[in-house]
This record gives C-alpha cells, sequence and structure tokens, in this order.
C-alpha cells in the first residue's frame, strides 16, 4: 500500500466483499520501509502527506540514489523527485532507471509519468540568476501536479516588468517570489496579490549580502501581510509548500 488511493481501492473491496478483512490487515502490514543498509526508504510517505519521499542528491553517491530510486519504482512510485543531484550523477542513475534530468535546476524525475496540472501557482524571480533555484521550484510543484506560470527576471530594478503580468500574478493561488540581493521583490509581490507569498531568498549577490543572508533577513522582516519565507536557495520546500497551498485552495 503506497498511496491513499490504494488504501481507499482496499477499503471498497473489504465492503464489497470482495477481499476478507483478515487479507486486507496483510497488504497494510507490508512493511512500510525499506533497510538498504545506507537507506530506509519511506513507502507510506504517500500514505502521511500525499506526496512520495524525495530524494536528497547532495552528498549521495549515484549509485545510492539509483538503488533507493529502484526501491521505490519497483513499489509502483512514480515523478520521484531528485534534488542537488550533478550532471555525472546524473548519468550513472540513467543507467540503472528512467530518468528526466534538468541540468539548470540539478532535479531529476524518476520513472517519470502523467501528471495533472490544478490551480495555479506563478514562480516569480528578480533576476535570470535566480532561475536555478526557481527552476527546483517550479519543477517540484509541477510534478506534484500542480500548473505553474513562470515570470522570471521580473525584479525590482524594472518595476515596469512585473506590472506588466499582473494578471497572472492576480489569478494565481500561491506566488513563490525568488530573489537574491536585498530580496526586495517579495514585499512588492505581497502587496499586489490576495494570494499567500512563498518567499525563496537566494544566495546571488556581492559581498554585503553575506551569501543569501540579507534577502533572508529583508523577506522575514517584509510589511506585506501573507508572506512566509523558506530558508536560502530551498526551490524545493518553496515549491512543496506553494503546491500544498494550491490544492488546498482546490478542495474548498
Amino acid at each position: 500500500m503506497d498511496n491513499k488511493h490504494d488504501i481507499l481501492e482496499l477499503l471498497w473491496a473489504v465492503k464489497a466483499g470482495e477481499t476478507t478483512p483478515e487479507d486486507a490487515l496483510l497488504e497494510l502490514k507490508q512493511k512500510p520501509f525499506e533497510d538498504l543498509g545506507y537507506a530506509k526508504v519511506d513507502f507510506h510517505r504517500s500514505v502521511r502527506q500525499g506526496a512520495a519521499e524525495v530524494i536528497y542528491g547532495a552528498g549521495k553517491t549515484a549509485g545510492q540514489i539509483a538503488g533507493i530510486a529502484a526501491a521505490m519504482g519497483e513499489r509502483g512510485c512514480r515523478n520521484i523527485l531528485i534534488t542537488r543531484m550533478g550532471e555525472e550523477a546524473a548519468q550513472v542513475v540513467a543507467q540503472s532507471v528512467p530518468l528526466d534530468y534538468r541540468s539548470i535546476p540539478r532535479l531529476g524525475i524518476a520513472f517519470p509519468g502523467e501528471r495533472t496540472a490544478l490551480g495555479h501557482i506563478v514562480v516569480a524571480t528578480g533576476g535570470t540568476s535566480d532561475m536555478p533555484v526557481a527552476e527546483e521550484a517550479a519543477l517540484t510543484a509541477e510534478v506534484m501536479g500542480n500548473k505553474v506560470t513562470r515570470l522570471y527576471d521580473v525584479g525590482v530594478a524594472g518595476l515596469h516588468r512585473l506590472l506588466s503580468n499582473l494578471e497572472p500574478l492576480m489569478s494565481a493561488r500561491c506566488v513563490v517570489a525568488v530573489a537574491g540581493m536585498e530580496g526586495a521583490l517579495a514585499s512588492v509581490v505581497g502587496g499586489l496579490v490576495d494570494c499567500p507569498v512563498v518567499a525563496v531568498p537566494t544566495s546571488v549577490g556581492y559581498g554585503a549580502s553575506f551569501g543569501g543572508l540579507s534577502a533572508l533577513l529583508a523577506m522575514l522582516n517584509s510589511c506585506a501581510s501573507g508572506c512566509s519565507v523558506v530558508n536560502i536557495d530551498n526551490g524545493f520546500g518553496a515549491g512543496y509548500l506553494a503546491s500544498m497551498i494550491n490544492q488546498m485552495e482546490g478542495l474548498q
């Protein structure tokens, strides 16, 4: 049992008399994780959280990444996200499992399959240099079943670029604002839209930006209401949170 849909089907089968309660219990008791020695793969995460476990690629060998992805694929997991994975590792992993790799955000999608596109999330960046983090957020949201609009290089240094895209911003259920330097984009967007804004500070900037710390502090001190902040360069976390917000809105 790897997702809520499978469990519901099993429960309906018990109700219809197509399977016994004892057999259903046995299926549910199947081990919820597999110990590979170097990793304990959580197969029941999608049951608890609605999304399969995400593989954090940094610090793992290509063999470890491939082994985890293969174990998940054998249990029926699809569209498995692998974040922060370099191109060399991706080439090795692709020899073992089906892989859609995107080099800009260093993100892989193992066992890619059909995806839904619910609601509307906007991912906006202050500059082109913020794209790696923004693409991590956008692809994460897309893999999790959301419609995403990208608005790149619309920072406050040329505010007219942002203001010319008010229609997609104002029709969004959530906006992810990705910016380095002084991180002002999140406050500006937060003052324009009526939906939650997820601010992502990036490490883009000169010396006094302190590797994204200045943008982080600026976003944490935003005067715009409804603006939350994730960690520096955490595009994945922003895309995941935006997906949860968007899909909760869709249930109303």
